[in-house]
C-alpha cells in the first residue's frame, strides 16, 4: 500500500494549549473535559516532569517508561486515589479498583473464564444479536437517521446479556443505558474536591446527584446474582455462561474460595462499565471514521461480504480488526491512566517518590508525535498485518498493559468485529453533516454530541448477504 493510497482524513482534534494553567482553570478544565489540560508539549515530548495543579507529577509517554510501570515494576504502582473516589461508588470491588492480594485473588478466579476458547464460544450468540440489531432497523424500507451512540449502546448491551448472561438482563437495556449515560455525565467527572484531596466527607454534588444511578445498577444486578445463586443451588439447572461460572469458580491456586456475591455483583458492574460502555463508544468512533473515507468502507464491505459468520474465519477479516485498533487509537476508549508510587522510583531518568502521581495518558501517547507517522490521521493501514509488528506494545493501550490488562480484551474485540461486519454485510454509512462529533472525557472517550449517521441498504451486496 503505498502512502498515496493510504486514508488521509484527519478527524477533529480538541485545540492543544500552549500556556500553563492555573490552578482554576486547571480545575474548571477538569470538571468540564479533561482532553483540553494537555499542552502541545505533551505530544512532543516523551516525559513531561514538575510540578501540576495535583502536585509534583511525572507524564511519561515513553513506551519504555510505560513498560516500566505497567509491566517491568508494576508491583511499586497502584491506581490513585481520584480514580477510586470517582469510580468507587459503582465498582468499589471490581478488578478495575481493586489492589494487592484482592486483585490478584479475584484475577487468578476469572482468568480461565476469559481463554480463547471461552471466549470464540460467544461468537454465535454475538452474532445473533447483532443480526437481529440490524434487521431490526429495516433498512430495505428506505434509509433510516440513527442515534449511533443509543444504537452500539444497545448492541451491545444485548451482547453482554446474551453472550455473557443468557439474557438475564434482558428488557434492562434502555434503563441501563439512561442510568449510565446519566452516571458518566454528571457522577464520574472529576470534581474539583477530588482533584483537591478534600476529605470523603464533604459532599461531592455529582455524586450526590447521581447517587441515584448507582442505587438502579445494585439493586438490579444484586437481584440477578441472587436469581442465579437459587438457580445453582436449588435444582442446578443454571445456564453454562459467565455468570455461573463466576458464581461457581474457586481459586484453585489459593484456598478454593469462590468470589462472594457482592464480588460477583461489583465485577457485573466493571464488565457493564469497561466492557459494554467501552465497546459501544469503540463501535461509535469506527462507523463515524468509515462514514468519511468511502475507500475504507468499500473495501471493509468487501471483506464482510467474504466472511462465512463463522468463529473460525474471524481471523482473516484483517481489514476490521485494523480499523477498530486505529478507532481505539484515535479515539482510545479509556482515555487516561493514574498511577501512585508506592516506593521511591526511577523513570527514564527521572526520579519519583513515594507517593507521587504517575500519568500514562493514551490520548496523548496515541497521539504522540515521536511515536507515530501522521498521529492524527485515520490510517488503518498501520495496523494490517505486514505493518504491525513495528507497533511498539506499549504505544498502542487502549487494553491498558502488563499484569492490569483488560481481562475481556478478546472478548470486547471479537465482539467489535463481528458488529462491524454485520452492519457492513447490509449497510452504507453515511455522514449528514460536515460538523464532526467532538470527543470528551467522561471516564470514557464519548461524543461531546449525540452522534448520528444515516445507514442506507447497499445495493451492492450479494444476495445470500
Amino acid at each position: 500500500m503505498t502512502d498515496a493510497a493510504a486514508s488521509t482524513f484527519r478527524p477533529w482534534t480538541p485545540p492543544r494549549r500552549t500556556q500553563r494553567m492555573n490552578l482554576p482553570h486547571f480545575l474548571w478544565q477538569s470538571w468540564r473535559d479533561p482532553l483540553q489540560i494537555w499542552s502541545q508539549a505533551h505530544f512532543t515530548e516523551l516525559y513531561i516532569d514538575g510540578a501540576s495543579p495535583l502536585g509534583k507529577t511525572l507524564v511519561v509517554s515513553d513506551p519504555v517508561g510505560v513498560r516500566h510501570v505497567l509491566t517491568d515494576n508494576a508491583a511499586n504502582y497502584e491506581k490513585g486515589d481520584l480514580q477510586r473516589r470517582v469510580l468507587g461508588p459503582m465498582l468499589a470491588d471490581g478488578l478495575l479498583l481493586t489492589e494487592g492480594e484482592q486483585w490478584r485473588r479475584a484475577r487468578r478466579i476469572m482468568a480461565p473464564l476469559f481463554t480463547p476458547a471461552h471466549t470464540a464460544r460467544t461468537a454465535e450468540a454475538m452474532d445473533r444479536v447483532c443480526r437481529r440489531r440490524v434487521e431490526g432497523w429495516r433498512l430495505e424500507h428506505g434509509a433510516r437517521v440513527l442515534n449511533i451512540d443509543s444504537e452500539m449502546s444497545g448492541l451491545t448491551f444485548d451482547i453482554l446479556s446474551a453472550a455473557l448472561f443468557s439474557d438475564d438482563l434482558d428488557g434492562d437495556a434502555a434503563g441501563f443505558e439512561k442510568a449510565l449515560n446519566h452516571f458518566l455525565a454528571v457522577g464520574a467527572r472529576i470534581s474539583p474536591l477530588d482533584a483537591l484531596k478534600a476529605p470523603d466527607w464533604i459532599p461531592r454534588l455529582g455524586r450526590v446527584a447521581s447517587g441515584g444511578d448507582a442505587r438502579f445498577f445494585k439493586d438490579r444486578v444484586d437481584a440477578l446474582v441472587a436469581r442465579r445463586r437459587a438457580r445453582i443451588e436449588q435444582d442446578g439447572d443454571a445456564p453454562e455462561d459467565l455468570l455461573t461460572a463466576l458464581l461457581s469458580a474457586r481459586d484453585e491456586e489459593g484456598d478454593g474460595s469462590g468470589l462472594s456475591d457482592h464480588e460477583v455483583a461489583s465485577n457485573i458492574l466493571t464488565f457493564i462499565l469497561a466492557g459494554h460502555e467501552t465497546t459501544a463508544r469503540t463501535l461509535g468512533w469506527t462507523l463515524h471514521l468509515i462514514s468519511r473515507d468511502k475507500r475504507v468502507a468499500d473495501i471493509l464491505k468487501a471483506e464482510a461480504d467474504g466472511w462465512d459468520r463463522s468463529a473460525g474465519a474471524l481471523r482473516d477479516l484483517h481489514w476490521h480488526r485494523a480499523v477498530i485498533e486505529e478507532a481505539m487509537r484515535l479515539f482510545p476508549p479509556a482515555p487516561a491512566m493514574i498511577r501512585q508510587a508506592l516506593a521511591d522510583d526511577v523513570i527514564g531518568g527521572y526520579a519519583v517518590k513515594a507517593g507521587q502521581s504517575v500519568l500514562i495518558v493514551p490520548w496523548v501517547i496515541h497521539r504522540h508525535e515521536k511515536l507515530w507517522d501522521e498521529p492524527d490521521a485515520f490510517r488503518p493501514e498501520r495496523f494490517l498485518p505486514e505493518n504491525r509488528k513495528s507497533i511498539d506494545r506499549y504505544a498502542w493501550l487502549p487494553f491498558s498493559g502488563g499484569p492490569r490488562i483488560c481481562i475481556g480484551a478478546a472478548f470486547a474485540m471479537q465482539e467489535a468485529i463481528i458488529a462491524l461486519a454485520e452492519i457492513l454485510k447490509v449497510a452504507e454509512v453515511e455522514a449528514i453533516t460536515p460538523v464532526e462529533p467532538r470527543p470528551v472525557h467522561q471516564v470514557t472517550l464519548r461524543s461531546q454530541r449525540t452522534m448520528r449517521l444515516r445507514l442506507r441498504v447497499r445495493r451492492d451486496r450479494p444476495v445470500a448477504a
